[in-house]
């Protein structure tokens, strides 16, 4: 019987500890989430600070396109023009620029500052920890602290094959220029320029796909010179990752034709544009800037979404699109929100008329190396957003 009593004992001992341990365990656990919680902000008292690289008063391109996603946060909110700081022509690669723009928007009172571009992230960082009242909010980079400082993005890969089969679809000489930020060293630019040349072979699978980089984000001198250097190779369809209407314009000038980036370009080059990649950055400030009224900034973290939520899409298709892109694109899209399928994977898609064909065929890179095996499933995010640095069969850097 004693020596019943005292197992009987050891083991009450053993669930109390655990019990204790359990309930310590979930209080550090509630003192860390104390520790980095944002304090909710009343609607009247959020001021937003926008810092671009670029003016959104260009009318095209990648400041245009984030600056109507903020108008669209401030319609959906309910924010005054009073509360909106705009900062343009913002250099990424001056930091002490940088810095005085985002410190200009805290000396205003702005809680939330938005950074767009992706040379503003380490200066966003480090004002993140000497401003931990203020939220730092990175467009395109990969840093963050969990409390005051996160990053988003988007699954852009994911339109620019839609705009792929556009292209794929117009091309005769089966030559297909794309004037690039960068090259294989970002897997941002990367990884779309491989979706796009993806998107272009499930329509025409003798087409290629030839790169020049520009390795700035902002450049229109050279995105019009080098669209005009790959029409002058032959290319009869030019894309692009880069933030003016520049590459469009040098097609319709030429005679050629074009898929633009982050806005539908189409009024800027009218008898050259097919479609453009764009972002519906409004699905992302909206929700980022109601977090933070909601007290739930930490909680809603980094962000990462694509054409399901309607982040990501192809602009309308213009008149100079060929006869069924519309309805093939729309059947990409409807993958892309079922969740059955994604680019990057041992699945290749074609078409039989409008229907989508799938066929097990192994994703290799240009070198002939095996990405993913056939029928297997599309790479890590990590991978598209980090480590995407080759190139896919079809494209070529020249």
């Amino acid at each position: 019987m004693k020596k019943i009593l005292s197992i009987l004992m050891a083991l009450a001992l053993i669930v109390t500890c655990f019990a204790a341990c359990g309930q310590q365990t979930q209080n550090d656990d509630a003192d860390k989430q104390n520790a980095n919680a944002i304090p909710a902000i009343a609607k009247e008292d959020i001021k937003v600070g926008v810092i671009h690289i670029g003016d959104p008063a260009d009318g095209a391109g990648y400041s245009y396109a984030h600056d109507l996603g903020i108008q669209d946060m401030q319609k959906n909110i309910g924010l005054t023009d009073a509360q909106i700081v705009r900062k343009n022509n913002v250099d990424d690669k001056d930091a002490t620029a940088i810095r005085n723009a985002m410190e200009d928007c805290i000396s205003q009172g702005c809680n939330i500052i938005f950074a767009t571009s992706f040379g503003y992230m380490d200066t966003a960082k480090a004002l993140a920890e000497e401003h931990p009242d203020v939220l730092f909010s990175h467009g395109t980079g990969f840093e963050s602290n969990g409390k005051n400082f996160n990053n988003y993005f988007g699954r852009i890969y994911q339109a620019r094959y839609l705009a792929g089969i556009a292209a794929g679809l117009k091309t005769k000489a089966n030559k297909i220029g794309y004037v690039s930020a960068y090259g294989t060293e970002m897997a941002e630019t990367c990884s779309g320029i491989n979706a796009f040349a993806l998107g272009v072979q499930s329509v025409n699978p003798e087409a290629k796909v030839y790169v020049k980089t520009l390795n700035s984000w902002f450049d229109p001198a050279n995105e019009s010179a080098y669209a005009e250097a790959l029409i002058n190779m032959g290319c009869d369809v030019i894309s692009q990752h880069c933030d003016t209407a520049n590459p469009q314009k040098a097609a319709e000038k030429a005679g050629v034709f074009g898929c633009g980036y982050n806005s539908d370009m189409t009024k800027d080059a009218p008898k050259a544009h097919l479609t453009a990649t764009v972002w519906h950055w409004g699905v992302y400030y909206t929700a980022a800037v109601q977090a933070a009224i909601d007290g739930k900034w930490v909680e809603f973290g980094n962000y990462y979404k694509g054409a399901k939520e309607g982040l990501v899409d192809v602009s309308p298709l213009s008149e100079n699109c060929v006869a069924g892109t519309q309805e093939k694109i729309d059947a990409v899209k409807a993958l892309y929100k079922e969740g059955t399928w994604d680019v990057f994977s041992g699945v290749k898609l074609s078409f039989n008329g409008n229907e989508i064909v799938k066929t097990d065929a192994a994703l290799k890179d240009n070198a002939g190396n095996e990405i993913v095996p056939a029928g297997g499933a599309s790479v890590e995010d990590s991978v598209i957003t980090g480590t995407m640095n080759y190139f896919v069969e079809g494209v070529e850097l020249v």
